[in-house]
């Protein structure tokens, strides 16, 4: 039967019982328009020839259409790439104590911007201020809501139409195709490109400097290296240059950690304490990175220079709310009590060792069934520690088709993110959280139990 004159109307689908809890589940307001949507979506089957669905049929795709719509489009995976950094999968997660922060402001209110001890006004960037400065020996500090805007920030409060010195080999571009001159020009300062793209010299600075930069900036190259024949002068000498003409000198780190990671069995990554002993005036780094914690831009240093940039306009447009406030202070004062290494997931992870890897691939395998543990290499990844990789033990399964395999990984519940490797289908312990062993293993066994995968 194909006639649409014999759906039933609205009104009638609105008194059955399956209505009822769902209007009592999303509101009526919202299960009107599904019904509507489903009544239209027959009657352009029934024109195209195709049969009218069952009152039943009617409901369940009311029913899915509503779970469609109310379904948020972010939501939680697991990770078992073995990226640590996942930027697509949002980067660091936060530790237990950072989301309880979170969570406890804001469930009520705050003292964001009040200060308790005189019941006036107070100011949101004292809040990570202090433990910044305990951490670093900073002077002052300032957290806004990503480092790209922590440089455009800087940038356009101190060097707004005047010449900023950088050399050709730190002209980066980070995710998402956004580039750091990009970032400069958009702040109104004039890039004075200096040097090579493969060698730089001190005198290459001089000359810049000659021709009226008003600042010196150095970018770390923390997705990419330059090998071969290069030379650079070390951040110490170019500090000294720019004072020597009383230029201030910015270090923006990008990725940025609080710890050596040479501890870790990983190359030197040059370390936010280093920089600001080196004499930089101004370091700006990452807080969703190998800090840990959840995305900002954060800038440390000099008193005097950090006074003129919160005073900027632009840096309330780039302020940080209250919850990212409330996680990264959780966030440092692991750092603080010197726990980050078992506290923050992220140094958890590049802290494990490969066999610990081995143990938690063989406990799926072993649950599992089947697969067989092969070693493997994770990465550090968010644009941090380029072709550094740490040694772990992965499960391999063999599958048919695997890269439909994948792609239902993708779309299961919760959604599973793994990798291929000679067509076979990789998951690594190394970035699956702990609590996620039994989830992750129960839709594995779901999945390998279909016909259609198995060998």
């Amino acid at each position: 039967m194909t006639n649409p004159r014999n759906l039933p109307s609205v009104d009638s689908l609105l008194q059955t019982p399956q209505l009822a809890d769902l209007i009592a589940l999303h509101g009526r307001p919202l299960a009107v328009e599904a019904i509507r949507f489903a009544l239209d979506r027959a009657r352009a089957d029934s024109l195209a020839g195709l049969d009218l669905p069952s009152r039943d049929s009617l409901l369940a795709r009311v029913d899915a259409f509503l779970a469609a719509w109310t379904r948020p489009s972010l939501q939680p995976v697991i990770n078992a790439s073995g990226v640590i950094l996942h930027t697509n999968l949002g980067r660091a997660p936060l530790s237990r104590a950072a989301l309880a922060a979170m969570q406890s402001v804001a469930l009520g209110y705050s003292n964001l911007e009040f200060d308790l001890s005189t019941g006036k006004r107070g100011s949101r960037t004292h809040h990570a201020e202090s433990l910044l400065q305990k951490l670093t020996g900073a002077e002052s500090a300032l957290v806004v809501n990503n480092n790209a805007a922590a440089v455009l920030l800087i940038l356009s409060a101190l060097a707004k139409g005047k010449r900023v010195a950088i050399s050709r080999t730190q002209l980066v571009e980070i995710g998402g195709s956004f580039r750091v001159p990009d970032v400069m020009k958009q702040s109104g300062a004039k890039l004075a490109e200096v040097g090579a793209t493969n060698k730089v010299r001190l005198r290459d600075y001089e000359e810049a400097i000659r021709e009226g930069a008003s600042l010196v900036m150095r970018a770390h190259r923390s997705n990419f290296k330059i090998i071969g024949f290069t030379e650079e002068p070390d951040l110490v000498k170019i500090v000294e240059l720019a004072h020597k003409h009383d230029l201030p000198l910015v270090d923006d780190l990008g990725s940025g950690t609080l710890l050596d990671t040479t501890t870790f069995g990983l190359g030197r990554e040059p370390t936010v304490q280093e920089s600001l002993a080196a004499g930089a005036d101004l370091v700006c780094f990452s807080g969703d990175k190998l800090l840990g914690g959840p995305q900002a831009g954060i800038i440390v240093g000099k008193k005097e220079w950090l006074d003129r940039i919160k005073k900027h306009p632009l840096a309330r447009a780039v302020r940080a709310d209250k919850l990212c406030l409330a996680a990264l202070s959780a966030t440092l004062i692991h750092y603080l009590k010197d726990e980050a290494a078992r506290e923050i997931p992220v140094w958890r992870m590049i802290s494990a060792t490969a066999e610990q890897m081995r143990g938690r691939a063989e406990a799926w395998r072993e649950k599992l069934g089947q697969g067989e543990v092969v070693e493997s290499e994770s990465t550090v990844g968010g644009g941090s520690l380029p072709e550094e990789s740490l040694p772990t033990f992965a499960l391999s399964l063999t599958v048919k088709h695997p890269d439909k395999f994948l792609k239902r990984l993708r779309e299961s519940n919760p959604p599973i993110i793994a990798r291929t490797e000679n067509d076979k289908i990789l998951l690594d312990p190394r970035t699956v959280l702990l609590e996620q062993d039994s989830v992750m293993v129960d839709v594995l066994t779901r999945m390998t139990r279909i016909n259609e995968f198995r060998e």
